[in-house]
């Protein structure tokens, strides 16, 4: 693999939390030539593709398939269910949760935030406090991120979804799966979730330039009474049977949905969703024991403190006094391995973030981390040892 810094060779271990590692198949399927998009094998493929997406997402009843980032599926979402001057609920947790929370801003609603927290995620009854008392039903929506990909949290919206019963709103149940769709349990039907927001570069192993809108048909009656301007972003034409033209909004992203069907292959020649989700919280608890194998020698820390609100996708390491822009620049430009930065501005330059989901294996894991322990090693930076920790982990929990 050529990317990466110059001059080192080897392979360039990408561990950030997305965009995320490509399989070469997925890559491959990138390369096929363009066809038109009416030719019959295209349609049928793009058609068998939406028949296997909603179980993807736990039993959606519809999905919206936009070429865009999740940031445009976030905007889509809130345009075809909020009219403009309504109110909407966005928890703080997180660097993602803000910047939703800035859009419905932008956009003309009203939001409602609550108190924010990085080392947990929002706590269901705070929600159930805000809807109880909110007796005028002018919230429509409770907008949750799943996963915080800035702190490492994961939401239990099985929780969240109670909390809203308990309150007895109507409120659409909104949520953030872009770093969990794949990772996470997510069970639409069941937890009563009314629109899951979702992207194809975290655990769907593809680069970015997919978003998806998984819908309730409560989701769906709320899109037709709602009159916020919107046109390309719409859902309500992609609901037509006709045109696959008419069902993508335009010239369909035909590279993308050949790597699309082949992503979803290789998850059910790999077990299926499930199978997935354990894989990822097995390397999850390799990547902890990593940081408590070097905590245990040095200033190292998960910022989620409690193990049940971690998500399975990715660990945010904080780093006490050590600049961690150090750490990250030598493992990148030495070792070629690749982390993300610490994204809050309450742990600005004092954290970074291993990403371990999507296409990843044991060797891979254990590279990237022997890369990072190694990069401590070299600028003298205190730590236990946290390679072997994760080798104890993955050893502990292998497959006979």
């Amino acid at each position: 693999m050529s990317a990466g810094p110059r001059g080192v060779g080897g392979r360039y271990f990408v561990q950030n939390p997305g965009p995320t590692n490509i399989p070469d198949r997925v890559l491959e399927a990138f390369r096929r030539p363009a066809v038109d998009f009416a030719d019959p094998d295209f349609i049928a493929l793009a058609e068998g593709v939406w028949a296997e997406l909603p179980e993807l997402f736990g039993g959606a009843d519809k999905i919206v398939v936009l070429t865009t980032v999740g940031h445009g599926a976030w905007e889509s979402t809130l345009t075809n269910t909020v009219e403009p001057g309504e109110t909407v609920l966005i928890p703080d947790c997180g660097l993602f949760g803000r910047r939703w929370a800035r859009m419905a801003r932008d956009l003309g609603y009203e939001v409602v935030m609550t108190e924010g927290h990085i080392r947990r995620p929002t706590d269901p009854a705070e929600i159930a406090d805000i809807l109880a008392a909110d007796t005028a039903h002018r919230i429509k929506c409770v907008c949750i991120v799943h996963t915080e990909t800035s702190t490492g949290a994961v939401t239990d919206l099985a929780a969240m979804r109670a909390a809203m019963d308990s309150a007895d709103h109507p409120a659409l149940f909104i949520v953030d799966g872009v770093c969990s769709l794949g990772i996470e349990p997510l069970r639409m039907r069941d937890w009563g979730i009314d629109v899951v927001v979702a992207a194809s570069q975290k655990g769907l192993m593809m680069p970015p330039g997919l978003s998806f809108c998984a819908l309730s048909e409560r989701a769906v009656e709320r899109n037709r009474s709602v009159a916020t301007p919107r046109f390309h972003l719409a859902w309500e034409p992609r609901f037509e049977e006709g045109p696959i033209y008419n069902r993508f909004g335009g010239t369909p992203p035909i590279q993308h949905m050949f790597a699309l069907r082949t992503a979803l292959d290789m998850i059910a020649e790999t077990g299926g969703i499930d199978a997935s989700i354990a894989r990822h919280r097995r390397w999850a608890a390799a990547v902890h024991a990593a940081v408590d194998g070097w905590a245990s020698g040095g200033p190292w820390e998960i910022n989620i403190t409690e193990p049940k609100h971690r998500t399975a996708a990715i660990t945010c390491v904080r780093t006490g006094d050590i600049a961690a822009g150090s750490l990250i620049s030598t493992a990148r430009d030495r070792f070629r391995v690749s982390v993300g930065s610490g994204m809050m501005a309450e742990m600005e330059g004092r954290a970074f973030r291993v990403g371990h989901l999507g296409d990843l294996n044991e060797p891979m894991l254990l590279g990237a981390l022997g890369g990072l322990e190694t990069a401590m090693a070299v600028l003298g930076l205190p730590h236990g040892h946290g390679l072997s920790a994760a080798v104890a982990s993955l050893a502990a929990t292998a497959r006979p």
